[in-house]
């Protein structure tokens, strides 16, 4: 991998505030956090086309109480196995559950997967949790 130096010109208090940042974050140098915010950046824009494949992961916090929800849960999972990947079950207390998801597949069908999982009743929180397979990077 061929390495290029560039110039970056920065008000002085946006770049104090951001070696204070990476400081406490444990970068050795400025070089490593802006290679880390590019890729960031390049991976929430790889998102914005539907036919790249991606992977994410969805957390849910539902209430295990609302009935029927961990069926709907579990079938929308099994409709939906050629995305799915893995699922992680946690009891939070006697009345919520968490759950994490890895999705992979098209990001228009990882987005619409998530979105369908988050809206159903008795889901108290989810969040799409976007990154990248790491081929495109």
């Amino acid at each position: 991998m061929a390495l290029e130096r560039f110039g970056v010109s920065m008000d002085k208090g946006l770049l104090e505030r951001f070696d204070e940042r990476i400081h406490r974050a444990g970068y050795a140098n400025r070089s490593e956090a802006i290679r880390d915010v590019v890729r960031d950046y390049l991976v929430r824009h790889e998102w914005e086309s539907d036919e790249v494949q991606v992977v994410g992961t969805l957390t849910l916090v539902y209430d295990h109480h609302t009935r029927q929800l961990e069926d709907k849960l579990i079938e929308i999972q099994h409709d939906h196995h050629d995305l799915v990947r893995c699922a992680t079950h946690v009891h939070l207390d006697h009345h919520n559950c968490l759950e994490v998801i890895v999705i992979s597949g098209r990001a228009a069908d990882v987005r619409s997967l998530a979105e369908g999982l988050i809206s159903i009743r008795g889901v108290k929180h989810g969040e799409l949790t976007c990154t990248t397979t790491g081929r495109g990077i």
